[in-house]
């Protein structure tokens, strides 16, 4: 069977309930303009790729904008379940097929499986993530590179840690390599974005520590308490963490390098120092 008879089989199976969207359709464009971020975006959509994440995002019980099949590219029966199911819901969002080759010009993947869904990021606000007495939290403050941010979400996740808040932005959280690196994390991990003085305010309001990671420190990572609520501070790659922290920090840590370079990747640091708080706590 070529890719057209798949294509129209696949339609035939779900008449009356899918679009069929050519190049120049709306739905195409809008997905392009998402990933390339060259229009506002007051909702939050995001785009997510492939069979794992568009079924995260129906785990996670993410609201849907718009689904797009191919189905001549699906890898295996389970991406047929997997479609069947997001046509079948309830939800008035838009089912949409394409062919492989309009699928491959807005794909960012080498092999697409044929399933792209546009979904709204979970919004939050603090109360989501009020400490509990023990809880950690992460703050980025100014970091630049979406797959850091992507991947220190991802350790979010393994670490157990309550949220994380976003100050100084130099990334949008639904920049597609913050959503792959995060393997699903950003849609679950509660996120706050809010001016450095917002955040002091909040984390002093609730007995939460603020602990900086700065090369400079004395104190190694390892050879530190830290008991009750911590709030563990990330900077900028270039930069490092704004001086307003300075006034208001508790503690200021650093992780020992035994070779030439200064210093690590903010994503490996970060995530060697929550895990390290992380298992002090959940041990």
């Amino acid at each position: 069977m070529n890719s057209e008879e798949k294509r129209n089989q696949f339609m035939e199976k779900h008449s009356g309930k899918l679009k069929f969207a050519g190049i120049k359709h709306p739905r195409i464009k809008q997905v392009q303009s998402i990933i390339k971020n060259t229009k506002s975006n007051p909702r939050n959509l995001i785009v997510v790729e492939g069979f794992w994440g568009v079924e995260k995002c129906l785990e996670k019980g993410l609201n849907f904008d718009a689904v797009l099949f191919s189905p001549e590219l699906f890898l295996s029966d389970n991406s047929e379940i997997l479609a069947e199911k997001l046509i079948s819901k309830s939800e008035e969002f838009d089912r949409c097929i394409c062919s492989d080759k309009v699928f491959a010009r807005i794909s960012e993947y080498k092999k697409p499986d044929g399933i792209l869904a546009v979904c709204e990021m979970p919004a939050y606000e603090f109360a989501d993530m009020k400490p509990d007495g023990n809880s950690i939290y992460i703050v980025l403050d100014g970091v630049e590179i979406p797959g850091n941010i992507g991947t220190i979400f991802r350790s979010c996740d393994g670490a157990g840690i309550r949220g994380v808040i976003i100050c100084n932005r130099r990334a949008r959280l639904t920049h597609p390599k913050v959503i792959k690196g995060s393997q699903g994390a950003v849609f679950s991990i509660p996120v706050i974005e809010c001016e450095v003085s917002t955040a002091i305010e909040w984390l002093k309001e609730n007995d939460v520590k603020i602990v900086l990671t700065d090369t400079d420190a004395e104190v190694d990572y390892d050879q530190t308490n830290y008991s009750g609520n911590i709030a563990i501070v990330a900077g900028s790659e270039r930069y490092g963490i704004t001086g307003e922290w300075y006034n208001y920090d508790d503690k200021r840590i650093k992780i020992p390098m035994r070779g030439s370079c200064d210093s690590l990747n903010v994503a490996v640091s970060t995530s060697i120092i929550m895990y390290q708080v992380s298992m002090e706590k959940y041990r």
